[in-house]
């Protein structure tokens, strides 16, 4: 294996005993019959699962209809591509000529695909609790995010609050990116009308940098 797909599941955080099943994960349609397809199927099973019970238990007062949309809001086509982003997965999918030459490796609902085939993968390889360890680690800061009162993400709050006071929207400026391209790391600020001065983000992506700079600034106008 290339030092490039080490790279890729240390990030993922799981080392596999049968490599062929990371291999079939990585493995689009598009390159032919033997695909990530069923594997897409089974990690689909498994993230709901998971992403719900972690839910369950971290909002214990939470009714079912919102543990149904925080989950829903975790495990959409969305959130699923961003994780593959963060985990830079396109680069080492195997995708047929058409797709590679359309920028497949880009596309949303592909990388989304290759997140839960990943998982579904994990489950066959290392069992249930393996499963569930590499998805709350991939998962962690956005479940770390969660509230009871609120399904929208800091970014959004934030634009939303400025609104409703008559303030600028805020303004978010990267002033460093540390790492190689394949595995960067973002410093992001946040500066808003009301703090005195920016409020500091860091993430694997700009967003996920953006989002924590977000919700440090909410805070702050909060106290």
């Amino acid at each position: 294996m290339n030092i490039n797909k080490q790279r890729l599941l240390k990030r993922i955080g799981y080392e596999f005993q049968d490599q062929g099943l990371f291999e079939l994960a990585l493995t689009h349609r598009s390159y032919g019959a033997n695909n990530n397809e069923r594997l897409e199927f089974l990690g689909d099973a498994a993230l709901n699962f998971i992403i719900g019970h972690a839910i369950y238990q971290q909002l214990p007062d939470t009714n079912e209809g919102d543990l149904s949309r925080y989950r829903a809001n975790l495990v959409k086509g969305k959130t699923l591509a961003e994780v593959g982003r963060e985990l830079g997965i396109g680069e080492h999918l195997k995708l047929g000529g058409g797709e590679m030459k359309s920028g497949g490796h880009r596309r949303e609902s592909i990388l989304a695909d290759a997140v839960e085939a990943i998982i579904g993968a994990i489950y066959l390889d290392g069992g249930i609790s393996a499963c569930e360890k590499a998805v709350l680690a991939l998962f962690s800061e956005r479940l770390d995010t969660l509230t009871q009162t609120n399904l929208k993400d800091p970014k959004t709050q934030l634009q939303e609050l400025l609104q409703s006071r008559g303030k600028s929207l805020p303004v978010y400026e990267v002033i460093n990116i540390a790492g190689e391209a394949h595995d960067q790391h973002f410093t992001v600020t946040c500066s808003v009308d009301g703090l005195p001065t920016p409020t500091v983000g860091e993430g694997t992506s700009r967003r996920s940098a953006e989002k924590k700079a977000a919700a440090a600034a909410l805070s702050g106008l909060h106290q």
